[in-house]
Formats: C-alpha cells, structure tokens, sequence
C-alpha cells in the first residue's frame, strides 16, 4: 500500500443538464457552478490500496495532508514530494484492546486553532488531541452523562475553541446492536472551552460528517442512512435543524455512496459527498455540480498553497481535484 503514481480517473460519463458533457468528471445542475469549479479540470488519483480511506485534514503549517485507513487502523501522511507515508500506527488502539470493536483505527481529524491535530479515536471511544512536537495524544471528551461515547467520527472546531462532532456506532462490532452501546442515541455534540459537553440532537439514525458555515452561525451534518441520506442544517446551540439537502433522488446503483464528510468554501459552498462523489451545494442546498468519482467517497477537504484543490477520500483511493474555489480555512 502507498502512493501510486498520479493517474487520471475517467469515471462513467455524466449528462450535464445545462450543457454539453466535455468533461467525464464534472455533472453541472446549474450554471452558478461555472464560477466555483474549473470545468477543465479532471481527477487525479494520488495513491490506492486502501480499505476505507477517510477524515482527509490539510496541514498548512507542514504542506501535506493527513488522512485515515479506519479498518486498517493506520492514519497516513500525503505530500507532493514524498507521496503517502504511514503517519500513526495503530491510529487508534491496538488491535489485542479492541476486543468487541469493528474498527478500533482513527477517523475523522481536524486541525486545531492552536496547531495541535483532532483525532476521533473509535478504538477508544474518545475524541482526542495530539501535539505534533512530542506525538502525545490527550483524550478530550470520551463521555457523557457518565457514559462512554460509541465511536467519535467527524469533528469541527468553532472561532472560539469549542469543538463539535458526531457519534454514530460505526466502531462498535454490532453497531446499534453492540454489547458495548452505552449511549441512549447516536448524537451530535458541543464540547466547550471549559470542558461542558452538551448534546445537541439525539434524533438521529447514523450522523457522520460535520463542517460549520463561515460565519459559525450553522452547523451541517450529514446523515449516512440509505432510507434517509440527508445534511441537516443546525444552530449550534442545537435550538433548530432541518434538512438542507436530500440525497435520496440522486441514489442509484450506479451511483454509490451516502452524505458523508464535507468542505465549506469562503463563499459559503459546500462540498458534500454522497451518491456517486462529491457534491456542490449553494449555500440554500441547492445541488449545482457533482464531482463523479466513480466510487463511494466518505470525505474531502481543501489543500494546497492556494486553498483551491479539493482532495478527497473515496473508498480505496486518495485522489484530488482543482476547482475555482477556495475553502474556508483560507480566509
């Protein structure tokens, strides 16, 4: 397993509704795509032989791009020069103390406020929080209600430090149905600088990914439910939530994948992954593009000097895409 040498994918021809199909890689719904992505532009796949490759996190401070093997257990580091490189092994626990778990590696990660690097832990249930300098990993938040979390898998810092993620079973041998579940819901939750965690929504089935709008002011979470593969649109303190976009019309044996990870752009897009890629969202939910990868996609996130390739993770492969846009992290 490493990096292969970078090679176009040509993915199963798209229609494009509101003009011709000149580029394989791109379906446009809606001409304010024009202005977001390089209609020329076209995949690359930078490295393969993964068994799920997820929580992709561009580090600025070190021009290169983390990224997760969740079965594997293995965290993986990306760069132009070196290619991809194993980066922590276990990335979460060993497999002998991940008895009853179906993946005890890392997933999603973030990079914090202050340089450090978010890792949501599933082998131990716990969101944590690394120091690049020493290696040392600190748990942050790994219970509430004096119970443990399922398997912590996206997360999110706000301006001013509190961190929001997700806790859907994904870790659990038996998911839902594990011995292990001690929670009553797979939540949504608010960890504050203080320390408080707080549960935002308890109602649903699977919430995977998680991004905040640019001005902090709306929480987007992703639903990775077959009979219900929406993005929820959420006050952060949890008041509020409704559907911003539904998934379901777009679903189709050929189009594998459901809402998972997301990037937010300084304009207020969102790249949403989901039914046959990655998905460009106004900021109303309003499909314009898709990005057809051709596999089921769990994440993505700008990278690079300029903030303006998306670098996504989709199933087996890591592979990227220069667009016109420029995420959020580069404001």
């Amino acid at each position: 397993m490493g990096s292969a040498a970078a090679a176009t994918l040509i993915s199963a021809c798209a229609t494009t509704p509101i003009g011709k199909a000149s580029n394989p890689d791109l379906e446009i719904f809606d001409a304010e795509a024009h202005s977001l992505l390089d209609i020329f532009a076209r995949l690359e796949v930078l490295a393969s032989g993964y068994t799920w490759s997820e929580g992709p996190v561009w580090d600025r401070a070190r021009n290169c791009l983390y990224f997760t093997d969740v079965p594997e257990n293995i965290a993986w580091k990306w760069s132009e020069a070196s290619g991809a490189t194993e980066f922590l092994a276990p990335s979460g626990v060993a497999r002998e103390q991940a008895t009853g778990f179906r993946e005890p590696g890392a997933n999603g990660l973030a990079i914090s406020h202050d340089g450090s690097l978010l890792i949501c832990n599933h082998g131990r249930r716990a969101v944590e929080r690394m120091d690049f300098e020493t290696g040392h990993r600190e748990i942050i938040a790994a219970t509430f209600n004096g119970k443990k979390f399922n398997s912590p898998n996206d997360v999110v810092e706000g301006p001013d430090g509190s961190l929001f993620f997700t806790d859907p079973p994904y870790g659990l041998e038996g998911m839902n149905d594990s011995p292990l579940k001690e929670q009553d819901a797979n939540g949504v939750y608010r960890l504050s600088p203080d320390g408080e965690i707080t549960r935002l929504i308890d109602t649903m089935t699977f919430p995977n990914g998680i991004v905040l709008s640019p001005d902090s002011q709306t929480l987007y979470v992703s639903q990775s439910d077959p009979d219900q593969p929406v993005i929820l649109r959420m006050a952060p303190d949890g008041s509020s939530s409704s559907v911003l976009f539904d998934a379901k019309p777009f679903m189709s044996d050929t189009a594998p994948g459901l809402p998972d990870g997301m990037a937010v752009t300084r304009s207020g897009h969102i790249f949403a992954t989901g039914p046959g890629g990655v998905f460009l969202l106004a900021s109303d939910g309003k499909p314009l593009a898709r990005i057809n990868t051709g596999k089921a996609t769990a994440n993505c996130c700008f990278g690079d000097a300029d903030g303006r390739t998306l670098y996504m993770t989709a199933h087996d492969t890591l592979m990227r895409i220069r667009t016109t846009s420029i995420g959020l992290a580069w404001s």
